[in-house]
């Protein structure tokens, strides 16, 4: 039995330092970047773009996988220099069965500080599709193996992405960037490559959980996104989405679909908590209009033009509320009060450009903003109005209202109430008014 033992142990050293061995000899035994060459010509067959690999390496442990390092995948003709997919390192664990069956079986990928560029032009389309598709999905690699490298990969990890969906303008110059997002991390699974660079493929190219240090969608900034997200050929969710925007907080989904010469989105989202004044800096025409803390629900959709101003043809609807904030521009207390005559009404005088609330719905086509309703509730002063503002050129508005004031009940009251065309009930003076003018210079008057 000792004797028995003894062999036993024996073999299961020798194993464990042939085991070893392999490990340490792997990389001189199977020198895989000698390969290089062949494996480039692959992938440029099968993608129709120009390929780079600084580096090949074949390692055993923890897991049988191919790293590739530095990693290009450059534009197609017809676009600007410069590259689609760069990443810093690959690497790509094999199934080692179907090895043994002279395979080449992608389980998973993880792509180390990778940076992902889409690019559309006018007349050539984007440039991750397939410009010269394979006809069948599998070819001999060197040594008579057989590859998959465009099949479906169980999962694919991305570390320190970074992301960039731009237009080229009809004259091929750069045009405004739609879409980017920075330290981005995602688990996807069911990844099917070819699907995604087939603009014909009606199938999931993969789908799975993404999250960004921070996001941009035209001038719109947020920050933490955390979202679902699902991939087809020239379509992209994101789905039950959450970030931090502007002091506030924001969710809901967002889709884009790429086909067609202008990409096209939906957007719905809930938010709370926004900074106007944050939020305005960001359109050259808002930058000082409004302060105060916003919440409601938006929805959006509409294609992105080719242009500097891409937004131009988009609508929507929703409904927003702005609480304790300032309307520098239009000084709604002041106005009502000095075309009224009264000039010492409490609250109303000490805060002229002051309110405690703005509600009101709203509806944006033809790049104009109309509202049925909107009630102001001010410090002595409310109004109930509706109207519209452009939100191009001078951003011409018409508004018109009813505004009340706080006022005493008296003989004096009354004869300036109707000299002035007001009303005046349960003591509150009733001034219907007009807002014109520009965003910049608005004008307010009593409505006769």
């Amino acid at each position: 039995m000792a004797i028995r033992h003894r062999s036993a142990l024996t073999l299961i050293l020798i194993a464990a330092a042939v085991l070893v061995a392999l490990i340490i000899l792997a990389p001189v035994l199977f020198n895989l970047d000698r390969y290089r060459p062949e494996v480039i010509s692959y992938l440029q067959e099968k993608t129709g773009k120009p390929i780079e690999i600084g580096r090949l390496a074949l390692t055993l442990f923890p897991s049988l996988l191919i790293r590739v390092d530095d990693f290009g995948l450059k534009n197609p003709a017809g676009f600007p220099s410069g590259y689609f997919v760069k990443a810093r390192r690959i690497d790509a664990t094999l199934d080692a069965r179907a090895l043994l069956h002279r395979k080449v079986v992608i389980k998973s990928l993880k792509l180390n500080d990778v940076a992902i560029s889409l690019v559309s032009d006018p007349d050539e389309g984007w440039n991750f599709e397939n410009s010269t598709p394979s006809k069948t999905s599998e070819k001999v690699s060197p040594g008579g193996s057989h590859t998959s490298f465009l099949g479906v990969i169980s999962e694919v990890e991305i570390e320190g992405g970074q992301l960039v969906a731009s237009y080229l303008l009809p004259s091929d110059e750069p045009g405004v960037i739609i879409f980017e997002a920075h330290n981005v991390s995602s688990k996807l699974e069911q990844v099917d490559l070819g699907a995604f660079m087939d603009p014909s493929s009606s199938s999931f190219a993969a789908q799975g959980d993404l999250k960004a240090d921070s996001v941009r969608f035209v001038s719109i900034q947020g920050t933490n996104l955390k979202s679902k997200l699902r991939l087809m050929a020239k379509q992209v969710f994101f789905a039950d989405g959450s970030l931090e925007a502007y002091g506030g907080r924001g969710a809901g989904n967002l889709s884009f679909n790429l086909a067609g010469r202008n990409a096209s989105f939906s957007a719905n989202a809930q938010m709370s908590g926004v900074d106007v004044a944050h939020l305005l800096a960001a359109f050259p025409q808002g930058r000082g209009k409004m302060t105060g803390k916003m919440e409601g629900t938006m929805k959006f959709a509409g294609e992105i033009e080719r242009s500097h101003d891409p937004l131009a043809g988009i609508h929507g609807a929703g409904r927003l509320t702005v609480r304790n904030g300032q309307a520098p521009s239009l000084k709604l207390n002041a106005n009502v009060m000095k075309l009224a005559r009264f000039n010492n009404l409490g609250p109303a005088a000490q805060n002229p450009d002051s309110f405690s609330s703005i509600s009101a719905d709203l509806e944006l086509a033809n790049q104009r903003i109309s509202s049925r309703q909107i009630n102001i509730v001010g410090y002595g002063v409310n109004a109930q109005c509706s109207g519209s503002l452009n939100v191009t050129g001078a951003g011409s508005v018409d508004y018109q209202g009813v505004a009340e004031i706080l006022a005493k009940q008296g003989f004096f009251t009354n004869t300036l109430a109707r000299l002035s065309g007001a009303t005046l009930r349960n003591r509150k003076l009733s001034f219907p008014f007009r807002v014109s003018g520009t965003i910049e210079n608005p004008k307010f008057s009593v409505a006769h």
